[in-house]
């Protein structure tokens, strides 16, 4: 049984990812049609984000109320219905107003398996478990890229992946019976003997702040990466738009590609490294990004940027446990998820708006910068924690 849940966990991540890379491998189409600016994806980006942000605060109160499988089922449909809703819509309007559902329910899917599968499962099951994500977030834009092909029709592509979502919902709710044979998976037993920590006390844990700063600087690169790949390709390089949605996809398959390898190598590697290692190739694929070379070193960059972002949000999930206590795990990744999707929020609208004004040409530079304050985040954040000192010694 417990084999079958965890196969159930990630196919809940597999829709987590794919309306994460719609938006960028359509928008260099759909802007057009919908008769607003190209930085008006950045807007797109806020509604999503203020649904995720709101759902991960919550988070620790709807889990206790309803259960992890509860709360998963429902936000796989919301999320499958919000697809649905944007591929008959028209409007910039209520393409902003769909958003918001969109990200409410990615935001307490992300919160609640997260925290579930740092508890209960090991580091390699945290990897593989994120490398589903990059499955949803691969294939979407290979599909938009094909509905794309014929006249941009980009509505066709969430019609086809909301289709896939809503499907995905029904297995969800159709496997709720087996949350509850599973003896770990019981809501009540889902935060052990867990003290109630709310938001206010998880933020004052000695270090928790710089945990919390971490997955913003990650999120603000992963985000912009995913939203302006496509425009960067095809805006600095002179690549069609059909084919730059495909090669968006690079990114998504690195990471994807990358947790699985990550989660083997977790089986013998400690977090850290592989969180270190990660952030080292990530710098070398920005860096070929930069630089004025064939458009073959532009993919590779592409593709070496996802593979070294890979191991490093769900390691930095995993630990989290270790860092500061299965008391407060829960509400700490809440507040990890709700900084992670404030970057996500706030920073690729500044991308696309420096983009309008001077071009996307500086997109690898700001890419190099969050991952320069990422390190420094992780590094204060070990240091006030103990982990990697004393913590990692022990276990």
């Amino acid at each position: 049984m417990a084999t079958i849940l965890l196969i159930i966990i990630y196919l809940a991540f597999i829709s987590l990812g794919l309306p994460d890379s719609m938006l960028g491998a359509a928008w260099p189409v759909a802007y057009t049609q919908l008769g607003v600016s190209v930085s008006f994806a950045g807007l797109v980006s806020v509604g999503i984000t203020f649904g995720t942000v709101i759902s991960s605060l919550v988070s620790v109160r709807v889990i206790r109320r309803f259960g992890t499988g509860g709360v998963t089922a429902a936000c796989v449909l919301l999320t499958g219905s919000a697809l649905l809703g944007i591929s008959f819509t028209h409007s910039f309007v209520m393409l902003l107003l769909l958003a918001v559902p969109l990200g409410l329910g990615g935001g307490a899917i992300d919160a609640a398996l997260n925290n579930y599968v740092a508890l209960h499962y090991k580091a390699s099951h945290m990897s593989f478990l994120h490398s589903f994500w990059g499955v949803g977030a691969t294939v979407s834009p290979l599909i938009m890229s094909h509905f794309l092909k014929q006249n941009g029709n980009w509505h066709g592509g969430y019609r086809f992946v909301s289709i896939i979502q809503l499907s995905l919902a029904l297995v969800m709710f159709l496997s709720l019976p087996l949350w509850g044979k599973v003896s770990h998976a019981k809501p009540d037993e889902l935060l052990g003997d867990q003290i109630e920590i709310d938001n206010r006390a998880a933020i004052k844990k000695r270090g928790a702040i710089f945990a919390v700063l971490s997955f913003f600087f990650y999120c603000a690169a992963e985000a912009s990466v995913g939203l302006w790949a496509a425009t960067y390709f095809v805006t600095v390089r002179g690549v069609e738009a059909s084919v730059a949605a495909s090669w968006g996809s690079l990114f998504f398959f690195g990471i994807m590609g990358g947790r699985v390898v990550s989660g083997l190598l977790a089986m013998r590697v400690k977090e850290r490294v592989l969180i270190n290692t990660g952030l080292i190739v990530s710098v070398f694929g920005a860096l070929l990004l930069a630089l004025p070379l064939p458009q073959q070193f532009s993919l590779a960059g592409l593709l070496l940027f996802g593979l070294g972002c890979a191991p490093v949000f769900p390691n930095l999930i995993h630990i989290t446990p270790q860092r500061f206590g299965k008391d407060f795990s829960q509400a700490i990744i809440g507040l990890q998820m709700a900084s992670a999707y404030v970057g996500a929020t706030l920073m690729p609208p500044v991308v696309g708006w420096v983009g309008q004004l001077v071009g996307f040409a500086g997109l690898p530079y700001f890419l190099l910068a969050c991952i320069a304050l990422l390190y420094m985040t992780i590094i204060v954040c070990n240091r006030k924690t103990g982990f990697g000192i004393t913590k990692t010694q022990e276990a």
